[in-house]
């Protein structure tokens, strides 16, 4: 099957690639993340994850960021949202939406999402956001890529590729106070995780 990954970050979707080939499909990633603030640091995002696609043969896509776009459909309004709240919710169905989308109109034959990879998400939130955008032409494929020591497997690849791996999800809000200092691209596999966040993409 051809299948459209919808890439958060290329550390998370280093254990995505070769499970979905491990299953048989044709994976193209596809990099929809508005809602990643500074610009910078969605540059220094996309190239992480487009050197992931580069070292596994696939196809790699931007969708432009629209921030602004983000900020008044996604955020307004739910800026003092906590993480895994409104804010959250309504942002995965922006991007996730966004992705299926290109899926339709360019032949895919269902889509998927790197999200699941993070211990910081949950699943079963993540696969609903996605149903509400799928269709009958193109379907949400519902995998939990944190299974089978997914996460672990993240880690592993990211270090070995030397991915950037950054410590907060993505837009201003869900920062709370971090420096803007990230962790080193490569780190020790698993070095730190769960104290600093890391793993949250």
């Amino acid at each position: 099957m051809k299948v459209l990954l919808h890439t958060c970050c290329g550390p998370c979707a280093s254990a995505c690639v070769p499970e979905l080939r491990r299953r048989g499909h044709d994976v193209s990633l596809y990099f929809s993340n508005s809602n990643i603030a500074p610009a910078d640091e969605f540059d220094r995002r996309a190239e992480s994850a487009k050197k992931l696609a580069e070292a596994d043969g696939v196809e790699f896509v931007v969708d432009p960021p629209d921030h602004a776009d983000w900020l008044e459909k996604v955020a307004k309004g739910y800026e003092n949202e906590p993480e895994k709240g409104a804010r959250c919710e309504r942002c995965f169905k922006y991007n996730l939406a966004r992705t299926a989308k290109y899926a339709r109109e360019h032949g895919f034959e269902a889509f998927t999402t790197s999200l699941t990879v993070s211990p910081h998400k949950v699943s079963k939130f993540i696969f609903y956001c996605g149903e509400t955008v799928a269709s009958r032409d193109c379907g949400f494929m519902e995998i939990d890529f944190k299974k089978k020591d997914g996460f672990l497997k993240s880690l592993a690849r990211s270090a070995e590729l030397g991915l950037y791996r950054q410590r907060w999800c993505g837009c201003e809000f869900s920062r709370h106070g971090e420096k803007d200092a990230a962790p080193e691209a490569g780190r020790k596999a698993g070095e730190g995780a769960a104290a600093s966040g890391e793993g949250r993409e």
